[in-house]
């Protein structure tokens, strides 16, 4: 059991227990002494840190992103938390819990990917469903694809939120097109499938969330282009035949567009129909989910009945639910099976079928 929760800390309170350690630096005062600036966090919060009277030795001797034993004193300062450190060592494993550790999901892996893979066997275009079958036939990447977080600090910012939002999207894109019957369904929902796979690529998450170089320098938007291509090399072979090239320039083009416009990242803004709804119900799965999250989640801290201002949303939250149900709906009985969280299982991907889903 975890001794103390850094969202409970408050002004004198002592800290004495291992957390995680994530962008450290050097600096030194006025008076030219030197001091050691970095943020320690759990699963609950992340305050900024700082080790006064520091050396480079002991600055060489951190680690840039990891777990850490620390004991400090929490300080106000400008209205926020901090930690003052005293003393640290090496985490010694064995004594403490990475689940208390790293924010993940509460859904169920397992069923979660089920569905994402159930969804994927009901596409119809032959060639649309041999690569999404290359991309899910590749096992590292499915099993990153169950681990990995969906973002370093906005939405879904946890082990398996990628996971967690693909799923979303995905239910949300299979009962809206059957609204729009000229929409193609085969192309909305392989997009929705691929548009953050490469998440896996460009985030580093097995201590604390953060970018690889690689993610820096190319981005997850790129990588995904780039690897539809590789997929449909695999899909033609096997199909024994040519995957149409403007079907690769079009699922490219999804993927390359799917933040909705160029000063959000995208390298194009959505020329098709499909393009468009991809973009629109990712975003709004991003955006509702964090909304939520500050409102009436475990985000929704403080008191008063307002967030405070949130950069996504241009502005702050109003929090209260101000029309609860008078009848509330009885909560579904859930089997001890079906509220584990296997986050590292293995991966058993089932047969293709080729039916649509209901």
């Amino acid at each position: 059991m975890r001794r103390f929760f850094l969202k409970d800390a408050r002004p004198g309170d002592v800290i004495e227990d291992v957390y995680v350690i994530t962008n450290k630096q050097i600096a030194s005062t006025a008076s030219g002494k030197y001091y050691i600036k970095c943020f320690i966090g759990d699963n609950s919060a992340t305050l900024t840190a700082r080790l006064w009277n520091a050396t480079r030795e002991i600055f060489a001797q951190l680690p840039d992103n990891g777990f850490l034993f620390v004991r400090g004193r929490v300080e106000n300062y400008q209205n926020n938390n901090q930690v003052i450190l005293e003393a640290w060592a090496p985490a010694v494993e064995g004594r403490y819990a990475v689940e208390d550790l790293i924010v993940h999901t509460e859904k169920n892996i397992d069923q979660m990917f089920k569905r994402v893979v159930e969804i994927c066997e009901s596409l119809q275009n032959r060639h649309v469903a041999a690569i999404v079958q290359a991309f899910l036939d590749d096992e590292t990447l499915m099993k990153k694809f169950r681990q990995a977080p969906a973002a370093q600090s906005f939405h879904h910012a946890y082990l398996g939120g990628l996971l967690e939002h693909t799923e979303n999207a995905l239910n949300v894109a299979n009962a809206v097109c059957r609204f729009y019957p000229h929409l193609n369904r085969d192309l909305v929902l392989s997009g929705i499938f691929i548009h953050d796979l490469a998440k896996t690529w460009e985030l580093q998450y097995d201590t604390a969330f953060g970018y690889t170089d690689g993610g820096q320098l190319v981005g997850h938007i790129v990588k995904a282009a780039l690897w539809i291509e590789e997929k449909a090399r695999i899909a033609s072979e096997q199909l024994a035949e040519p995957i149409p090239e403007n079907l690769i320039h079009v699922m490219q083009h999804i993927a390359l567009s799917h933040h909705g416009e160029l000063e959000f990242g995208s390298p194009k803004t959505p020329a098709t129909p499909e393009a468009l709804a991809v973009h629109i119900i990712e975003n709004m799965d991003a955006k509702l989910t964090l909304a939520l999250q500050l409102t009436r989640g475990k985000q929704a801290s403080g008191e008063g009945n307002w967030t405070e201002y949130q950069k996504a949303f241009d502005g702050r939250l109003y929090k209260p639910d101000v029309a609860p149900a008078d009848v509330p709906e009885p909560e579904p009985t859930v089997s001890s099976t079906e509220i584990t969280n296997p986050l590292f299982a293995s991966i058993v991907r089932p047969s293709i079928k080729r039916s649509a889903l209901s």
